[in-house]
């Protein structure tokens, strides 16, 4: 298998056909296109998701925070807290283990998420940094925002820019090779992108507004959520490609290492499905937050990407772009 997430058709037979009918307390089980699980808490939900940073070198612990913060976003609610497990290679030093928790900390603080716990070791399994982290929330029940909840109609709504966080990445990973054909200004700015890439006001305020379905936009990129979100709902999309927004550096960059920006990781981006697409892209400029109406839910569980009038299918997400540049 090719490197990053695996296919969700191995991940539904070797990993989710395997386990058991969950028990009557847990509200959101694993499936494909689910952020989070949620556990019954009596008059709340718990709600919990975990992820790894493996495809970045640089502000790893930045990521990590973000990651599973924003899972817990896309059902609505705010994170309360994270797990966090890092792992080292061989030869680390305590400068290095010091600059990882320093990106966690000031990261979690300045979202207003306190550190719960985790693990810190050395081991020669890893041969750069991997960081793990689990994040939790809470929210009442009946608020409760999930992946799998679109229905026909629904306006898809796509909030900042895709690939924001591939860009970040790229820039920084990349930065030596980006200088010979790109101006400082230009790479500083690319790699700025990775301060865009918190999800949680716009997870907030959508779950206000009473939303059907969320989806933190990750490996896959804007298309690959788009086929998560209407497999886990059982619906179809058509999607517009001149609607859904690109930055002028993500492009420029992902001309050059010959990848599809829409297929490039997205953290950053929100994917959202509601009644009242206009009225939330408005709310959400209200605050701040550029988002664009990209498309529709239908009924008829096609997934169509339509550029100048040309009809593609929008297939199940395979290796994120990034790893070709990376």
């Amino acid at each position: 298998m090719n490197i990053g997430k695996v296919p969700n058709d191995v991940l539904k037979e070797i990993v989710l056909n395997k386990l058991r009918q969950p028990k009557k307390d847990v509200l959101v089980s694993p499936g494909i296109g689910e952020d989070c699980s949620a556990v019954d808490f009596e008059k709340y939900a718990c709600i919990l998701s975990s992820d790894p940073i493996t495809g970045a070198a640089h502000e790893v612990g930045r990521l990590a925070v973000h990651i599973s913060c924003n899972d817990i976003a896309s059902c609505g609610v705010e994170p309360l807290g994270l797990m966090v497990t890092i792992l080292a290679p061989p030869g680390t030093s305590k400068e290095d283990l010091d600059g990882i928790m320093d990106q966690i900390c000031r990261t979690a603080y300045s979202i207003d998420v306190d550190i719960l716990g985790g693990h810190t070791e050395i081991t020669g399994a890893v041969n750069r940094f991997v960081v793990v982290s689990t994040a939790v929330g809470k929210m009442l029940k009946e608020k409760l925002v999930t992946s799998s909840a679109a229905v026909p109609g629904d306006y898809l709504v796509l909030t900042k820019s895709a690939g924001l966080e591939g860009t970040a990445i790229i820039a920084h990973d990349k930065e030596e090779e980006l200088k010979r054909l790109f101006s400082i200004d230009f790479i500083e700015k690319a790699k700025g992108y990775i301060d865009r890439i918190s999800v949680v006001r716009e997870g907030i305020i959508a779950g206000r507004m009473g939303v059907h379905a969320m989806h933190d936009v990750t490996e896959g990129g804007v298309l690959g959520a788009l086929w998560e979100i209407a497999e886990a709902s059982g619906v179809g999309v058509e999607v517009y490609k001149e609607n859904i927004p690109v930055e002028y550096e993500t492009q420029e960059i992902c001309g050059h290492f010959g990848i599809d920006p829409l297929k490039l990781i997205s953290s950053g981006c929100m994917l959202i499905a509601c009644s009242n697409g206009p009225d939330l892209v408005n709310e959400l400029a209200n605050n701040g937050i550029k988002a664009a109406v990209i498309g529709i839910a239908t009924g008829d569980k096609t997934r169509i990407l339509v550029s100048n009038g040309l009809k593609t299918a929008i297939n199940q997400p395979e290796s994120d772009e990034l790893y070709k540049a990376v």
